[in-house]
């Protein structure tokens, strides 16, 4: 099965606006401590990035890299893979292969210094992150796999319905569709247990975006994906909805409302590992 990848509101689009206007979030959540793990791997650098959107791991990671890189582009859409080679850094150099990044094996890892993916991994089945952590062991690759979901939701001022928002939404990112179950909420300790499995040393470090004020228009969007999902997951929540978002949309326009939205990067190295990896 094809992995999908989603957009704000839980759809299989990923539109270039939409990943416009998270990459300085992303950018200011991933973690630089994870990543500079990888600052001794040896040049000349061949880089897979899984589900690669429009390029902004590249664009956050290269220049934390070794110098001399080569970057392997992955993505279903041959739009976004353009904007992603285009948008590489000067100096660095890449290819794109458009398809289903959940087949790859092993041989298909061959000669890959590093795999990375963004906000890909909760978007997998079980059965899929398995087949990524044999391959990355078999290829004898790290992977450094940033911005999961982890369902830790924080709206503050709090209301009384974002408990039952909350658990919708992780409901629905862990939704059955095109016979596929998703992981969503529950990909970090999946992952976290199966490249320990295979032999590698896990770390996780929390990643949680901080939007604001400062960040109003990326917050907008994520409060009406959140809703719209929740809502699909659950429909006799579309009438409470409604009020919820006339109050947080004033609250947001007051300059009031502020959300903590859980992610988690996990890096995996090769090399022995204990039953449950570690946890930074």
């Amino acid at each position: 099965m094809t992995a999908p990848l989603q957009g704000p509101a839980g759809s299989p689009a990923c539109p270039p606006a939409w990943l416009a206007l998270r990459e300085p979030a992303d950018a200011d959540a991933r973690s630089t401590a994870l990543a500079g793990e990888l600052r001794d791997l040896r040049a000349p650098l061949t880089v897979r990035d899984l589900g690669c959107g429009t390029g902004a791991m590249a664009r956050w990671l290269a220049p934390r890299l070794p110098a001399t890189q080569h970057w392997i582009l992955h993505d279903r859409d041959p739009g976004l893979l353009g904007h992603a080679v285009a948008g590489l850094p000067v100096g660095v150099t890449g290819e794109t292969r458009c398809g289903d990044v959940a087949r790859l094996d092993a041989a298909a890892l061959a000669g890959t210094s590093l795999v990375t993916a963004s906000a890909l991994l909760d978007l997998l089945t079980a059965a899929e992150v398995e087949q990524l952590a044999r391959a990355c062991a078999g290829a004898g690759c790290p992977a450094l796999l940033t911005l999961t979901v982890t369902g830790q939701v924080r709206l503050d001022p709090p209301d009384p319905l974002d408990r039952d928002l909350a658990a919708a939404f992780d409901d629905h990112q862990r939704r059955r569709t095109g016979g596929r179950r998703l992981l969503g909420p529950d990909a970090v300790p999946v992952a976290n247990a199966a490249f320990a499995r295979h032999g590698a040393r896990v770390r996780s470090a929390p990643t949680p975006w901080r939007l604001g004020p400062d960040r109003a228009a990326l917050l907008r969007e994520w409060l009406a994906g959140w809703l719209d999902a929740a809502c699909a997951q659950r429909p006799e929540l579309r009438g409470p909805a409604a009020g919820y978002r006339e109050r947080r949309h004033r609250q947001l326009a007051e300059g009031r409302l502020t959300v903590s939205v859980g992610h988690a990067d996990l890096l995996a190295l090769p090399g022995a590992a204990g039953p449950a990896g570690e946890r930074t």
